[in-house]
């Protein structure tokens, strides 16, 4: 299999909360997709009593989640999905686990379990992963910005190991894949903040964000993305993916309206219980390599 996209996400759900439409678009046009996921998400906090019993008991919250990233993943239309630790038979390496600092922002916590990904020696897992871009030889890679899109030392680490095995597996090749980190529009996300204000009293339990608050660090002005995904076409799969993760998300609804201004097309919550906007577009920052010639699928545009 050459060609194609691969995406490195550090757990199960965040192919679909940072990458979803893209995976989506990509898998829909017939071209190869790869999902790799450094982690199981085993110290991930869990949404709903009726499964309470599965947070702090780590294996059992490892296999329920990593059957929750199949569903996930069978929605986005992806068949190829790979567990970085089962590359090297190094594993299991698992959540590292994390601690908020604001709305938006977390970072280590004060314990790191055995084991954990943020420990794994940044040559060793950009060398297993340099073995699986060598085998698939994507036209496209996509992770996470340097500051891991909100801060989650697990995805720091991952987008570490991605962009140290690029440069392993394809140092000074013409053939090197383009490397896009995925982003936030700013202005957009402060907009799909207004309007999960506007809903929050429809949406009982759960807390509206606030537009004038901080943001994730993978929100950057409009000027700085450089490739938009229409979500609106893959909807639905998005949305199926997005229930998929039970343990993690909740409230997944359309909102109402056929108004083309609004930023948003859906919203949810994470553990935490704060409304999130699903975007009308995601963004991406294009970090090396040439879009120019990289076939991209009908959605995926260059700005």
């Amino acid at each position: 299999m050459s060609g194609g996209l691969l995406a490195v996400h550090a757990h199960p759900d965040d192919e679909t909360l940072s990458t979803g439409a893209l995976l989506a678009t990509w898998a829909a046009s017939g071209s190869a997709v790869t999902l790799v996921t450094c982690t199981r998400g085993e110290r991930g906090e869990v949404i709903g009593e009726h499964r309470a019993a599965l947070e702090g008991d780590g294996p059992a919250l490892a296999a329920h989640r990593t059957g929750e990233l199949g569903a996930a993943a069978r929605a986005l239309g992806i068949r190829d999905r790979v567990l970085l630790d089962e590359i090297g038979g190094d594993g299991p390496w698992v959540d590292s686990g994390m601690v908020w600092d604001s709305v938006g922002r977390a970072r280590a916590g004060a314990t790191i379990p055995d084991g954990a990904f943020v420990g794994v020696d940044l040559e060793l897992a950009a060398g297993r992963l340099a073995e699986l871009l060598l085998e698939r030889r994507p036209d496209v890679v996509v992770t996470y910005e340097p500051a891991g899109g909100y801060g989650h030392p697990d995805h720091v680490q991952a987008h570490r190991v991605t962009m140290r095995a690029v440069e392993l597996a394809f140092a000074g090749s013409p053939s090197a894949p383009c490397v896009l980190w995925a982003a936030l529009d700013e202005d957009a996300l402060r907009r799909g903040y207004r309007e999960c204000v506007d809903l929050g009293l429809a949406v009982d339990g759960l807390l509206a964000p606030d537009p004038h608050g901080a943001v994730p660090s993978a929100a950057v002005p409009a000027s700085a993305v450089d490739v938009q995904v229409q979500v609106a076409p893959v909807l639905d799969r998005v949305l199926a993916a997005l229930r998929s993760h039970a343990t993690q998300v909740q409230a997944v609804q359309v909102v109402a309206g056929d108004d083309a201004d609004r930023a948003a097309l859906a919203v949810y919550a994470l553990s935490n219980g704060i409304l999130q906007p699903l975007l009308a577009v995601e963004s991406y920052r294009c970090a090396a390599g040439d879009l120019a010639r990289v076939h991209l699928p009908q959605g995926v545009l260059v700005r």
